[in-house]
């Protein structure tokens, strides 16, 4: 999870989907004035590191995100096609965006050992964002009711 922070780069706390098999991403941005936006990218590892690191961390592929850029005037979040591993926030000055992503386990690079995930957020300025990755379908948990996703 990532606390509200107007610099957020490099802070993003990694996960393992080890015995998940789903993800949702939420990203919440409170834009000022003179806002740069926000580049999102969703990156996957091998292994969870330090705040901000995986090992071995590359670009993630999806498809879709769930978004409302202006959540004062309308809560329904419209589905909008991602061109690539990464899109940008608007820049409209004085707007609260939401944007919600969803990752199955299985859309990682499974063969070559990617199963850990977080938000990379670069290139904001004059915003406040927080980020938060929710697993669910926890079908590997075994039972156990204390399991960390923060370690591996």
């Amino acid at each position: 999870m990532l606390p509200p922070v107007a610099a957020p780069a490099g802070l993003e706390q990694p996960v393992s989907l080890k015995l998940w098999d789903h993800a949702t991403i939420i990203v919440q941005i409170d834009n000022a004035t003179s806002v740069t936006g926000a580049t999102i990218t969703l990156k996957q590892g091998t292994a969870v590191g330090a705040v901000g690191t995986m090992t071995d961390e590359k670009a993630l592929e999806f498809d879709w995100v769930y978004k409302s850029e202006n959540t004062a005037a309308a809560d329904a979040l419209t589905r909008t096609a991602v061109t690539s591993d990464t899109f940008d926030s608007i820049t409209t000055n004085n707007l609260n965006l939401l944007y919600v992503m969803e990752v199955e386990a299985a859309s990682l690079d499974v063969a070559n050992s990617f199963d850990c995930l977080r938000v990379d957020l670069t290139g904001n300025a004059n915003c406040v964002v927080s980020a938060a990755v929710i697993l669910s379908r926890g079908t590997k948990l075994g039972g156990s009711p204390k399991v960390s996703a923060i370690t591996d």
